[in-house]
């Protein structure tokens, strides 16, 4: 096995950059370094640690288009939207931070006499954080911000696909005078991986991956008694009732469902349709979808880039194929983007009608520009099929009826609902899922929670103290 990391870039299949990978000795002493700095900067006051996230990102977003450009070469990210990923880390970090005191501060009890009672929240200690390649700076700033924040130092391990990710947040936060040894990143194999979460100087676990990563993960922690925090997988639905703006409707699902080519664990993935606007709903997504640009992501005028690579594009191609020969219409021809091609990262978008829940299509986890779109007769329809799913990370609801979009949002197993918009995260929303889309929770105050521990103070001032 090679001792280097390599980046093959989906732009044009050159190595875009290599690292070592680091050796167990390595690995040692960032975890000791963690371990010990960390029962320093728990004792750092809550308005330093803050100062320090703001320097950091203040470093970081200097950086814009470098880590855009970088985004770009390393998964394929349209040049054109790369940067937009630098400012939703902003977005996230400093709201984080503007609720750091009230989410982080001690639990009111009511008074008792006699008695001071508290409970407080302790940093839990080295966070663990392995990063997607796919947001890899938004999935990652979820949790090393907040984890910073409340004490814990971290050690940071992104995909082998996006390493520059990891080394980009280092040097903002050395640039912005994080002690050392409170934010480390290394470059690790999978066994490497795993030894680090079995490892006992690791307090929690944050990871964000496939379900199989996931099942590594729990299977790595196993016995150990530390909290792990998974976001995995999902296969979103929306649901387009019969009065929905069809207009906004159209634009706002195809962006969720071809953004990032598709590679969006939240993107939308199944689409339902109220059978008297089915028609049109087809019509202008079919129209819509066929004006995309397919091709290199570092031309400003691409709006579609290749998957992250060959496999992954093959893997649609072949859900594509099967849920064409059951009886599926394909609205789009790849010809019409001529890099298209069988072992190409580069893939035409896909819109497929005639479709059910018998088709792996609209069943599996297909992260790639294709989406299905099925006719539905009622509320009731609708909300069976969404729910039909291993997955439960999001759910889309178009209607102009906000009470009834509650109403169904309400009957809907997932982690968040949205009415009218999808594809987002609110950093004041938690950020969680059911089902194997994963457990836990990030974002908002209650990100916090599983980041502290809480200890409780019992203090006896009466008689006999």
């Amino acid at each position: 096995m090679s001792d280097r990391l390599k980046v093959l870039s989906p732009i044009d299949n050159s190595e875009y950059v290599s690292r070592d990978y680091a050796s167990a000795s390595e690995i040692d002493a960032a975890l000791s370094r963690a371990s010990k700095a960390q029962q320093v900067w728990k004792r750092t006051p809550l308005e330093a640690r803050i100062a320090v996230c703001s320097r950091m990102l203040d470093a970081f977003v200097a950086r814009r288009e470098q880590l855009a450009t970088e985004l770009c070469w390393q998964m394929g990210r349209p040049i054109r939207h790369a940067p937009g990923e630098i400012d939703g880390v902003e977005e996230r970090a400093r709201y984080m931070m503007s609720i750091a005191a009230e989410a982080l501060a001690p639990v009111r009890l009511p008074e008792k006499a006699g008695f001071i009672r508290s409970i407080r929240r302790e940093p839990v200690g080295v966070v663990a954080v392995i990063a997607p390649w796919n947001y890899p700076y938004l999935t990652a700033v979820n949790a090393i911000v907040p984890a910073i924040l409340a004490g814990n130092s971290v050690v940071l391990k992104h995909s082998a696909q996006t390493p520059l990710c990891a080394e980009r947040f280092a040097e903002a936060f050395e640039a912005a005078g994080l002690p050392e040894g409170v934010l480390q990143y290394l470059h690790l194999r999978h066994r490497d991986t795993e030894g680090m979460i079995r490892d006992t100087r690791v307090d929690h676990v944050c990871f964000t991956g496939s379900v199989a990563g996931g099942a590594m993960v729990e299977r790595a922690a196993a016995g150990r008694f530390i909290g792990v925090g998974l976001e995995l997988g999902g296969k979103d639905p929306a649901y387009i009732r019969a009065d929905a703006d069809l207009e906004h409707a159209v634009e706002t699902c195809m962006d969720g469902a071809f953004f990032n080519a598709g590679q969006s664990c939240c993107a939308i993935e199944r689409i339902y349709v109220h059978q008297s606007v089915y028609d049109e709903f087809v019509a202008r997504a079919v129209a819509l979808v066929k004006g995309y640009r397919l091709g290199r992501p570092d031309d400003p005028d691409t709006t579609l880039g290749p998957l992250v690579r060959a496999s992954a594009a093959d893997f649609v191609r072949g859900l594509v194929r099967d849920a064409v020969a059951a009886g599926a219409v394909a609205h789009i021809d790849p010809a019409a983007f001529p890099l298209d091609a069988p072992g190409s990262p580069y893939l035409a978008p896909q819109l497929l009608t005639g479709v059910d829940h018998r088709m792996r299509l609209m069943t599996e986890e297909s992260f790639g520009p294709v989406v299905g779109i099925q006719k539905v007769a009622s509320d009731d329809e609708a909300i069976r099929l969404m729910n039909d799913s291993e997955f439960g990370l999001t759910a889309a609801l178009f209607t102009r009826d906000m009470a009834a979009g509650m109403a169904i949002g309400e009957r809907l197993e997932t982690g968040t609902v949205f009415v009218n918009r999808c594809d987002y995260l609110d950093p004041a929303l938690a950020w969680t899922g059911v089902k194997q889309s994963g457990r836990g929770c990030s974002l908002s105050a209650l990100g916090f929670e599983a980041l502290t521990r809480p200890k409780s103070f019992h203090l006896k001032t009466g008689p006999g103290a």
